[in-house]
């Protein structure tokens, strides 16, 4: 079997090489991870399903008084603390070139077949969805449009790769391309998901819906997750109608009081910022802020098609932007290129954190970058994260 190469960058973002300060607990450097694409991944572990409640529902905790056991025989169990690994990804768009590429091989599993492995390997596998999936309106073939849809088979392909959750408080979850349209592709998406038992976060049948916490249970610990999205007003969910989560100091506050109450660690997934930048704005980096102060102890965000930057505010991880990972948009380096990030945990405190460089295909397909792509990715991003210090 050929070796899957792993490199770990010293002194790679938010600290000039000097000593660690991070406690052993908290890892506050990530380090990177270089796959090259003409090796073979390693091969998955099983790993347990994690348990959903969608929406989340607070389990109560025993009320039962404790019986004492005086035996002097009796020796007292410590449970260890879990390891606990979940990866992240950019934004998957399955429409416009991809979808006509699907539509030739009649399946859309090639797609994540480079990545699976390290999906499966993870205890939860997280995207971002940036497009409607129903097969309601007719496909738009392999054209330049802002109409993104992608079918159904998308979310069986994604399931049967290992994502087993999606952020949707995206600006074309709502995509259709029909005048008589309404709410059907956004409706279709939400179900097709659900059909294929991957949890949704940040959308739903009105405003509270979208902004309530999904909550994972995964080897004892709660993960409560957000996701708002501030791009497209169309998209937004009022008080009754459906559609998305939208950012605003006050419901990115509110959505993580209420993670708090039902989730261990709480996960923010903002949909945000400028396209074609690798800077956060000023209004990403004062969401971020915000996230932090109210008890977020992880930010993820999307939707730049190209990588932002990402450092730690205090203790907590920031990944501003994580570039594309299924899409059409191979017409520059930069939007064809992205990272997956796997955050590991003991129990609720993070431990690590890897960044993954991967490429994209115009076919949607995508690779893991070899060692010098990877290499650039990475310097490129550290000029960015050098300038959050």
């Amino acid at each position: 079997m050929k070796r899957v190469v792993i490199i770990s960058i010293l002194c790679f973002v938010l600290v000039a090489c000097a000593p660690p300060t991070a406690t052993p607990t908290q890892s506050a450097v990530p380090s990177a991870v270089v796959v090259p694409t003409q090796e073979t991944s390693p091969t998955p572990s099983s790993t347990p399903t994690p348990t959903a409640t969608h929406p989340p529902t607070l389990v109560p905790s025993a009320t039962a008084s404790p019986t004492l056991i005086s035996s002097p025989t009796t020796t007292p169990t410590i449970t260890p603390i879990p390891t606990i690994e979940l990866l992240f990804t950019g934004a998957i768009v399955p429409g416009r070139c991809v979808q006509a590429y699907v539509d030739e091989v009649g399946n859309a599993d090639y797609i994540y077949e480079n990545v699976a492995p390290l999906f499966q390997q993870a205890d939860l596998t997280v995207g971002t969805l940036n497009a409607s999936l129903t097969d309601y309106p007719p496909t738009t073939g392999c054209v330049n449009t802002f109409v993104l849809v992608g079918r159904s088979l998308h979310a069986d392909a994604m399931a049967r790769a290992g994502i087993r959750m999606m952020s949707v408080a995206t600006n074309h979850i709502k995509n259709c391309g029909l005048s008589n349209c309404g709410d059907r592709a956004f409706l279709d998406t939400l179900g097709n998901l659900q059909r294929v038992g991957i949890e949704y976060v940040g959308a739903g049948m009105n405003l509270a819906e979208g902004m309530k916490p999904i909550v994972l249970e995964i080897k004892g610990v709660k993960f409560a997750f957000i996701s708002l999205g501030e791009i497209e007003r169309l998209a937004f969910a009022s008080e009754t109608t459906p559609g998305i989560a939208y950012l605003t100091d006050e419901t990115l506050q509110d959505a993580i009081a209420a993670a708090k109450q039902v989730g261990d660690v709480v996960v923010v997934m903002p949909h945000w910022g400028p396209e074609y930048s690798p800077i956060p704005n000023p209004f990403q980096r004062r969401y971020a802020q915000i996230a932090v102060d109210a008890g977020a102890d992880l930010v993820i965000g999307n939707h730049t098609h190209v990588i932002q930057g990402y450092h730690m505010i205090g203790e907590i991880p920031v990944y501003y932007g994580l570039g594309n990972f299924v899409f059409d948009q191979t017409w520059s380096e930069e939007t064809a290129q992205g990272l997956m990030v796997r955050i590991t945990f003991s129990g609720t405190k993070i431990t690590g954190q890897q960044v993954i460089p991967v490429t994209i295909e115009k076919n949607g397909r995508v690779n893991l970058a070899d060692i010098p792509t990877a290499q650039r990715i990475l310097d490129r991003i550290q000029k960015v994260n050098d300038g959050l210090k």
